[in-house]
């Protein structure tokens, strides 16, 4: 009689886990082992294989965190190996691992040429010898990463160099050659293969108890005591329930490889550059020996990483992406944040990501790569077209804490109403080993069946954990068709893409931004290297705009190449795990002195070229460099005009005012918002007193840096007290204290203006605290409108639906916007992205997040003194916003020069049309290159006047290609007719320009 099911499910677990895991190296032999320890920071192979290696045995601590060790490996195959037909000859190497792939010690293999053999991770710890007369002799350059994963939820010091100690997190583990027993690894693959399968099978299928039974007799086939020679026997009993076809209706799969590696995470950018070389080398060797395998690996910017340190490897990787085996994807710079980057940022994305997989590979990528980034902005859809790519994947939605998405293959509209066809993978992962788990979850998970039949799988091993393994790729190949699994297909992004929009030739439709119902306080975390970024972009493009006036004005020398190494900067900083603020405390001290040296580099650029322009003299020039007149000067030009003045704010009863004819403002002795008037409509914006902080507890329950939860609304502190609030000159300063911080708010009124400017001093000391700044606006608004990439996106500010309730923390770029019929109040920010605006009554309440204080993974976050800039304007239509948002980050500069008048480059005659770079062209022709959106939200007529001679005019795509456009625009001489439609991207090449000398 046959055992009981839970029975033989027990002994096939333990003959697996006692008996058949540690015996499939069937020998071993020694192996001499020496090595150096690094002094400092790692060395290139050269340096390292110079230096004096000393005796190490297994068990010696090594590895102080973020150190690096070099191993010197030698030996000798054993003669009685070689002949071997059922074996294969391997080099084990244990560093001492203390957990799983991608948080761990890691290992990268060098012969003694210098070539790269493979990297070494926990479950991928082998080195394959191919030729086993030849003496072994390999270098490992071994790094002591900390296992920070291990500490999620506690403030610890290991995410930074200076605090990490020196204590030794591993001991070394045996290094050996060992005899992989081919068949012993081949009944390994297939008792998983089929146990995988069985227990995703429901208990009362007849297909389940054929394995169970299949295996019980492999079980007493296979002797314990001579696994090695009755292992082909077992196999035996095995291979008719592993020859069964899948059923004709089963889910197909295009199972892609895949190795997510962030560009810096809970390492520094400095380690990733390793991780990439060790997952790279692994693939191509994985490659050698098994053809039909296709490898995706997007971020271009981790490409050109191996192009510069490792180019060896890089030569290899040219040659598998030409056999069509490395693919490229993505077609972006980094697997970027697309909630925070602005919209030019967010073009050269796609610009250099593009361009450099075109220049080095000849490959112009079709498809989007996004599996991990923290939601996803309306404008995307519109960026990923205009760059010329057609599809978009994306995994992270799975992630959500609400509401499941209904739709895994769909088109995904954006706020211009252009779509993309879009993949969500139902396998939710996108490190998947292929088990049967995972593909059983992706067949039931898949949410479109009966329109289509097929989903994507990304497998492998991610950041460092050296990517697919042969494992994988066994159960790849005994499940191409198996019964009772999804079918599964190596192969690639663009051919699943294909057939899966060939099949579903009407498929549903979303419509907005993928917003990520998680990791809101991405929005927020580590200010510095919001403001870092947000500063690079418009330092960018005063950058590119003076330096293309002056190129074609002055014959002043466009600095291609600086700009190129320096946009690339920037694009790596906007990293999904760097611009979010959710990596170590060493990742965000890099980008913060990136960005201190951006923005040196880029004033002299800009000190430069206007400086050309001017000329030398005492008059005293003005470069507006927003797209909109300002104070007397054009739009992208300069002028010698007068700049205005604050007006001085006056004690009244009960607190201060400031009147400047436009507006009229009243602060309390407190200094809280209690008017805010524009004569224009003369009507009050404030519902209640503003400019209020807010003080919220904030503990997350799980992803500290990354997370707000809902709940946090629950307790609040208003510090409505000040210490002091006095008039200083022409500014009202207010002091407020609690906790360990301090705030300074300056608050200032132009002559002649029609906007409240406040600027915020704040030296933060909180722990686990979340800062907002509040105003009540007397509108009603059942909707917000928050500026995007090219535009702007509408949320509701009610909570009716679950949908909408999950939007208790919003982004937003430069301003925000509520309003009722004909009345509404923009504000504007020069560095905050996370914003709530909800309404109550008749009351809509605007507030931004100013600073949090997370204790993971960097237990500093935040600390220390930020400068903030805000602007509140009242009576303001979206274009006026817009407009704001501008002024708010594109101060005027001023210089003494010759010139009464720089003329814009490019001038327009409807202000809802915005000019949001001018540039000369990539290629270096010296083509000037100007691009443009339709900014207010609906189709705008305007004339682009050109004030520089060219031979021609040309509409291309961002990377400035000929397309055609011409339902848009029509030329006329030097005149240019656009109509544009909602949030219509434009890119205007002009060949021919002639420059004044």
């Amino acid at each position: 009689m046959h055992d009981d099911r839970r029975i033989v499910e027990d002994r096939i677990r333990r003959f697996v886990d006692k008996r058949l895991n540690g015996a499939i190296y069937v020998d071993s032999a020694p192996l001499t082992v020496t090595a150096w320890a690094v002094p400092g920071e790692p060395v290139p192979f050269a340096e390292a294989v110079a230096q004096d290696f000393s005796a190490i045995t297994p068990g010696t601590p090594w590895g102080p965190p973020w150190s690096t060790m070099w191993l010197h490996v030698t030996g000798n195959v054993p003669q009685q190996w070689r002949a071997r037909p059922d074996g294969a000859a391997e080099m084990r190497v244990e560093l001492g691992f203390t957990g799983g792939p991608g948080f761990n010690a890691e290992g990268l293999v060098y012969r003694p040429d210098g070539t790269v053999v493979k990297g070494i991770a926990p479950r991928n710890a082998f080195v394959p010898i191919d030729d086993p007369d030849a003496p072994v002799d390999f270098y490992i350059e071994a790094a002591a990463n900390p296992d920070i994963g291990k500490y999620f939820w506690s403030p610890m010091p290991l995410g930074d160099k200076a605090t990490s100690g020196d204590d030794a997190l591993y001991r070394l583990g045996g290094v050996d050659l060992a005899l992989r027993d081919l068949n012993l690894w081949g009944l390994q693959q297939d008792i998983a293969t089929l146990d995988g399968l069985m227990h995703t099978l429901p208990e009362d299928l007849p297909r389940r108890h054929e394995i169970l039974r299949a295996l019980e007799r492999m079980l007493d086939t296979v002797d314990p005591d001579d696994l090695a020679g009755t292992a082909a026997a077992g196999r035996a009993q095995l291979a008719e329930v592993l020859a069964r076809p899948a059923y004709a209706s089963a889910h197909r799969i295009t199972a892609v490889g895949h190795a997510h590696i962030d560009s810096a995470w809970l390492w520094p950018v400095r380690e990733t550059v390793r991780k990439c070389a060790r997952t790279f080398s692994n693939m191509v060797d994985l490659m050698d020996r098994h053809p039909d395998f296709r490898f995706a690996c997007s971020s271009a910017q981790q490409y050109a990483w191996i192009k510069d340190k490792y180019p060896s490897l890089f030569a290899r990787i040219k040659e598998k992406v030409a056999a069509g085996q490395f693919i490229p994807v993505g077609g972006m710079w980094v697997e970027a944040d697309t909630n925070m980057p602005g919209a030019e940022a967010m073009a050269r994305q796609f610009v250099a990501g593009k361009q450099f997989f075109l220049d080095e590979f000849g490959i112009d990528t079709p498809e989007v790569w996004l599996p991990d980034s923290f939601g996803y902005s309306a404008a995307m859809p519109q960026i990923v077209t205009a760059s010329g790519s057609e599809y978009f994947l994306t995994q992270k939605i799975s992630w959500n804490s609400v509401n499941r998405m209904p739709h895994h293959t769909f088109i995904w509209e954006g706020i211009d109403g252009t779509g993309v066809f879009t993949h969500f993978p139902p396998v939710d992962t996108y490190n998947s080993d292929l088990g049967g788990g995972d593909l059983a979850h992706a067949q039931r998970n898949y949410r479109d069946s009966g329109a289509g039949t097929m989903s994507l799988v990304p497998f492998g091993y991610g950041d460092g954990g050296g990517g697919p393994t042969r494992e994988m790729l066994a159960y790849a190949t005994r499940k191409r068709s198996l019964e009772g699994s999804p079918t599964v297909t190596l192969g690639t992004p663009a051919e699943f893409f294909a057939a899966a929009q060939a099949e579903y030739v009407n498929p549903p439709r979303w419509s907005g931004e993928l917003y990520l119902e998680l990791h809101r306080g991405t929005y927020t975390s580590q200010a510095n290297t919001k403001q870092g970024n947000r500063r690079s972009e418009h330092l960018l493009r005063e950058a590119e705009l003076w330096a293309a006036t002056a190129a074609v004005r002055a014959g002043w020398q466009y600095p291609y190449t600086e700009l190129d190494e320096i946009w690339k900067l920037v694009l790596l900083q906007q990293f999904h795990d760097i611009l979010p603020g959710s990596s170590i405390a060493w990742v965000h001290r890099d980008a913060e002195r990136n960005y201190a040296a951006i923005a040196k580099r880029l004033e002299t650029i800009i000190g430069s070229a206007i400086g050309a322009l001017a000329g030398t003299g005492d008059r005293r020039l003005v470069f507006n460099a927003t797209p909109h007149h300002r104070d007397g000067v054009p739009a992208l030009g300069a002028a010698v005009a007068d700049q205005p003045q604050p007006v001085t704010p006056t004690t009244i009863q009960g607190g201060f005012r400031l009147d400047n004819g436009v507006l009229a403002v009243a602060f309390d002795t407190d200094g809280l918002l209690v008017s805010l008037v524009d004569a224009a409509s003369g009507r009050e914006a404030m519902a209640a007193p503003g400019n209020l902080l807010q003080l919220h507890r904030d503990t997350p329950n799980q992803w500290d840096a990354w997370d707000i939860d809902g709940f946090y609304r629950n307790t609040v502190t208003n510090l409505t007290s000040a210490e002091s609030v006095a008039v200083v000159d022409d500014t009202l300063v207010i002091e407020r204290v609690f906790g360990n911080s301090r705030v300074v708010q300056r608050i200032t009124l132009l002559q002649g203006a029609s906007v409240l400017d406040i600027d915020i001093d704040i030296d933060w000391h909180e722990s686990e605290k979340l800062l907002k700044l509040a105003f009540p606006f007397d509108v009603l608004a059942d909707r917000s409108a928050s500026e995007t990439q090219f535009g702007h996106v509408y949320r509701p500010t009610h909570a009716n639906t679950s949908w909408d309730e999950a939007k208790f923390e919003i982004c937003a770029h430069r301003w925000v916007h509520v309003g009722d019929s004909g009345y509404g109040v923009a504000v504007a920010n020069d560095s905050t992205y996370g914003h709530d605006i909800s309404r109550r009554g008749s009351t809509t309440v605007v507030r931004m997040s100013l600073l949090r204080a997370p204790l993971f993974p960097d237990p500093d976050c935040d600390q220390g003194h930020h400068r903030l800039k805000f602007s509140v304007r009242p009576g303001a239509t979206i274009g006026d916003a817009v407009e704001e948002g501008y002024r708010r980050n594109l101060a005027p500069r001023i210089v003494d020069g010759a010139a009464t008048s720089i003329e814009p480059l490019v001038s327009l005659d409807n202000p809802a049309v915005v000019v949001e770079s001018v540039k000369l062209a990539l290629d270096g022709s010296g083509d000037v290159v100007v691009r443009l959106y339709e900014s207010h939200g609906g189709r705008a007529e305007a004339t682009l006047l050109t004030n520089f001679s060219h031979r021609q005019a040309i509409v291309t795509d961002l990377l400035e290609r000929p397309i055609d456009a011409s339902d848009t625009v029509r030329f006329d001489g030097d005149e240019i007719h656009l109509a544009l439609r909602p949030f219509k991207i434009l890119t205007l090449r002009f060949p021919g320009v002639e420059r004044r000398a």
